[in-house]
């Protein structure tokens, strides 16, 4: 068989995906690929605002629109003074960030991430030959978030994502490894944000979005965060969840070509079928804290249902604002461990050979098993207020 590549990566699966329609004729829609939501963490701020008192005057680190911001590096010669020398920022990084009113905020995500799994497909026909490979995404992601403050609790934001990205089947038997090229402008968005809470030691909010997955689905997303502000840092919590409109009835990695004799063949491997939605969630902790004037720190741990198997991973992010309106933010990303080891997915065929008549309709002919599930993204965020 004279495989190709079609492949679709998203959907937060991060193992490959391909909406195919169950239409009479089978047809495989191929588009795109992106990180949903991998990035769908859109970075706000502050952590404490904060009153102190010294001797008959109060002093105040929180003053009309800069009451919310953040607590962190400040200098007061002389603190009968009130807040003459009081050194503020809003931290761009923070996971609360949020513009203030009349005020635009633009994060732009610059990253490179790999996905990979193994597989060995075993066929129901005892005569045939067991194959196994690996499964490989590489690519570059450039997101950029846009947002508007309307009021000082309240947001809103727009959300484009352009992939450059390539899929590749390696074979064990050292057959060519089949390649695709996936780039373009796959996801674009709106949504909103509210922080309902901040006062001296809790802030909350709740966002929602709608994206919309070029060719493959509309996602809809709700998040909600919880912090509690402890001297530079804020620890808090986070849950997600999504709902996806599939525009096909089943998702998963397709092979397809001519066999030597020019007719067409297709190998899919579904990982949901029947199904035209998806649904995922996410629960999480994290801890950002303030390291000095200028230097941030973020960990995040988070676990994650999505849809058809689980996922555990870790972030890490530094970030260097040397002012007030620029923010550059490095950060790491990756899979410590997903239930998608050891699962086994059906393997479908089909082909117009009059050799085979048996597989001239999609056929259930085998099963793969995935193994060594492996997901990593590294990425720079370039933040502005202005």
């Amino acid at each position: 068989m004279k495989k190709y590549l079609s492949v679709f990566v998203g959907l937060l699966v991060a193992l490959g995906a391909v909406n195919a329609n169950a239409a009479s004729d089978w047809e495989v829609n191929v588009k795109s690929s992106g990180d949903f939501p991998g990035d769908v963490s859109y970075e706000r701020y502050q952590t404490r605002t904060v009153t102190r008192s010294y001797g008959d005057e109060d002093v105040s680190y929180a003053g009309a629109r800069n009451r919310n911001m953040n607590y962190d590096q400040y200098e007061k010669a002389d603190y009968s003074q009130v807040a003459r020398n009081v050194r503020r920022k809003y931290f761009l990084a923070h996971p609360f960030y949020q513009p203030a009113k009349g005020m635009f905020g633009s994060h732009t995500d610059l990253s490179y991430a790999t996905n990979s799994y193994d597989f060995d497909i075993r066929f129901y026909d005892s005569a045939s030959v067991p194959m196994g490979g690996n499964w490989e995404m590489s690519g570059f992601t450039i997101k950029e978030d846009f947002s508007y403050g309307i009021t000082d609790t309240i947001a809103i934001m727009g959300m484009l994502q352009y992939d450059i990205n390539e899929y590749k089947f390696e074979w064990d038997d050292n057959s060519p490894d089949d390649k695709f090229d996936d780039d373009g402008l796959n996801i674009f968005g709106i949504g909103g944000q509210w922080r309902f809470a901040d006062n001296a030691e809790w802030i909350a909010e709740v966002a929602a979005y709608f994206q919309h997955q070029k060719d493959i689905s509309n996602n809809f997303t709700i998040e909600v965060k919880g912090g509690y502000k402890v001297s530079r840092s804020t620890i808090y919590g986070l849950a997600r969840g999504w709902y996806l409109d599939l525009d096909g009835d089943s998702y998963g990695n397709a092979v397809e070509g001519d066999d030597a004799d020019g007719f067409y063949q297709l190998m899919y491997i579904p990982y949901q079928t029947d199904t035209d939605s998806a649904t995922f969630f996410e629960v999480g902790m994290g801890v950002f804290s303030v390291l000095n004037e200028d230097w941030t720190l973020n960990v995040e741990a988070v676990f994650g249902n999505y849809d058809w198997h689980n996922q555990g991973s870790i972030k890490g992010a530094i970030g260097w604002q040397p002012n007030d309106w620029f923010a550059l933010n490095l950060y790491a990303k990756a899979a410590l461990f997903d239930s998608a080891d050891g699962k086994e997915k059906d393997v479908w065929f089909m082909t117009d050979s009059p050799v085979y008549p048996e597989y001239n309709e999609l056929t259930n002919v085998g099963t793969a098993k995935l193994d060594n599930y492996a997901e990593t993204r590294v990425g720079l965020q370039l933040m502005f207020q202005f």
